[in-house]
């Protein structure tokens, strides 16, 4: 049975959890980088004169600031990062529960999205294959960067943006859909097609984290998705 996302004290879905100009501010810092990263056709611009170590870095700090900035908002409205994330992990048996859902989801996911890249016919561009791990070094940052991808983008993404929309909207379904595709929209470096296919995954983690009223899944098949992408792609980038 999930465990519902929003505590007795916390306002409901149906509130917003910040003011505003705040959910425009978070968008901002997400779609700038997004748009820089399209035009220097890189993970981040830094990373393309600086390499990868740069370019992990920098988007590693870039998240966990933005989770930071809304931390700070929404604490002001009597609202935790635990009630942003919901669900819990009472014992052991709740953690392999939890990993299971992740890994069945991953599975029906990338079905889709193989299916979808295939009608689209999208293939990684140069940013996408240059974005792997080469070297001891920029793998542990690698996996640093997939850990704080699987946190902090559920966080903003799910967490923030999805309740931020419903409430705005008045509707679950658009919150769901809406931050889907700013979720696709923050990937610029990616191109058009994959941009789209990510919105499309976007709104299956929605799906998920509406349906379990967690994140914890959600971050993960995240997590496990980033991580095993570039530790195996690696290997096919010369």
């Amino acid at each position: 049975m999930a465990t519902p996302a929003i505590t007795a004290q916390n306002p409901p879905s149906s509130r917003l959890v910040a003011p505003g100009w705040h959910t425009f501010m978070v968008l901002l810092f997400l779609f700038v980088p997004s748009v820089l990263g399209a035009r220097s056709q890189s993970l981040s611009p830094i990373g393309r004169s600086h390499g990868h170590v740069a370019s992990y870095s920098t988007v590693l700090l870039l998240e966990w600031a933005i989770v930071a900035f809304i931390w700070f908002s929404v604490r002001l409205r009597g609202v935790r990062l635990q009630d942003l994330i919901g669900g819990s992990w009472p014992k052991w048996t709740s953690i392999l529960r939890d990993l299971g859902i992740a890994l069945a989801f991953l599975i029906a996911a990338n079905i889709v999205l193989e299916i979808l890249a295939g009608l689209l016919k999208a293939a990684p561009n140069q940013a996408v294959r240059g974005l792997f791990p080469q070297g001891r070094m920029e793998i542990v940052l690698y996996l640093l960067l997939t850990v704080t991808a699987g946190i902090c983008e559920e966080i903003i993404f799910r967490g923030y943006l999805q309740r931020q929309f419903a409430a705005i909207a008045r509707s679950a379904a658009a919150g769901l859909i809406i931050q889907g595709v700013a979720f696709g929209a923050s990937h610029g470096y990616q191109g058009p097609k994959f941009m789209f296919i990510i919105a499309v995954y976007g709104c299956l983690f929605g799906l998920l984290a509406e349906w379990r009223r967690s994140l914890r899944p959600g971050m993960m098949a995240h997590f496990l998705q980033d991580s095993v992408l570039g530790l195996v792609g690696r290997h096919f980038v010369k």
